[in-house]
C-alpha cells in the first residue's frame, strides 16, 4: 500500500538522519537504517503473529519463531553490527533491546492499522483474512491514528536529540 511506503521512507530517513546526533555512539547511519528495514519488513507479521498466538489462534511455534525474528530485528543484527564495527560486545545491549524493542512493536501494531467499513479503524492482524491486505482503506480514515503514533515515538526519540537538557527544555521548532 502506497502509504506504508510513504511513511516508511519517512520514516527511515528520519531515524537514519538523526542517529548521529543522537548522542549515542553506537546509533549511526548504518544500524539507524538496517533496523528500519527490518521493522518494516518484518513487524507488522511478527506483531500480528504474536497477538495470534495469546488468542490462541496460531501454535506456540509461530510464537517462538516471531519472538526471534523480532530480537533478531530490534537486538541482535544491532549487536552483531556493533560487535564487527568496534570489536567488542555492545554494553547498552540491555537499553537498545528495550527501546528498540518497543519502537519495532509502535512500527508492528502503526503499518498493521487498517479500516473497515463495518469495524472502523483496527490492526489488520485482528481481522480473518489476515495476512491479506486490505482493499478499502482509505488513508483519510486512520490519519488520527497515524498522527498518534508519530506523536509517541516522536516523544520516545526526542530525549535522545537533547540528551544535556531535561525534556520540558527541549524544543524541537
Amino acid at each position: 500500500m502506497p502509504w506504508k511506503v510513504i511513511t516508511f521512507v519517512i520514516a527511515a530517513t528520519a531515524m537514519t538522519i538523526i542517529a548521529p546526533y543522537s548522542g549515542d555512539p553506537t546509533w549511526d547511519y548504518a544500524d539507524a537504517l538496517f533496523m528500519s528495514v527490518f521493522t518494516f519488513l518484518t513487524g507488522p507479521w511478527v506483531v500480528g503473529v504474536m497477538y495470534r498466538t495469546i488468542r490462541h489462534r496460531l501454535p506456540f511455534k509461530q510464537a517462538f519463531v516471531a519472538l526471534c525474528i523480532w530480537m533478531f530485528s530490534a537486538s541482535w543484527s544491532y549487536d552483531l553490527y556493533i560487535l564487527i564495527r568496534d570489536g567488542y560486545y555492545p554494553q547498552t545491549w540491555s537499553s537498545n533491546l528495550m527501546a528498540s524493542s518497543f519502537l519495532y512493536l509502535c512500527g508492528g501494531m502503526f503499518w498493521s492499522l487498517d479500516w473497515k467499513a463495518e469495524r472502523g479503524v483496527v490492526f489488520a492482524f485482528m481481522d480473518n483474512e489476515w495476512p491479506a491486505a486490505s482493499s478499502d482503506l482509505q488513508f483519510s480514515k486512520i490519519i488520527w491514528y497515524v498522527l498518534l503514533f508519530v506523536a509517541l515515538v516522536s516523544f520516545m526519540i526526542l530525549p535522545f536529540l537533547c540528551p544535556e537538557m531535561k525534556i520540558r527544555d527541549c524544543n524541537p521548532f
